[in-house]
């Protein structure tokens, strides 16, 4: 394996690794939740159907990162999000049916 090529794997499975489908869709509801209640994001839950959207906009929806550098990179997952969560259609409709939303946060009384 080249230098290129390791440097390219590498940017490619970092970038993916922050994107909001690969968080909703490949990781269990628990991960995916406790991602975002690290960001303090305001939303309560989120749905499966297109969740990488949505997980980018609850992470837009949260208190100001300081550093500057959470928004750039969401603004650039969002088309990627979009892409995948299209393809993730069949699935995702499938787990929405049987498992519902992905909760962030747990209330009493919500199951």
């Amino acid at each position: 394996m080249t230098i290129k090529m390791a440097v390219l794997l590498g940017t490619f499975s970092l970038a993916l690794s922050g994107c909001g489908t690969a968080v909703t869709v490949l990781q269990d509801d628990e991960a995916a939740a406790r991602g975002l209640r690290k960001q303090k994001t305001y939303c309560q839950s989120i749905p499966r159907i297109y969740s990488g959207l949505a997980h980018d906009f609850c992470l837009l929806h949260a208190p100001p990162d300081p550093t500057g550098v959470l928004v750039p990179f969401v603004l650039l997952d969002l088309t990627l999000s979009g892409a995948l969560d299209t393809v993730a259609l069949p699935y995702t409709i499938y787990r929405q049916a049987t498992d519902g939303n992905i909760r962030i946060y747990w209330r009493p009384g919500r199951g």
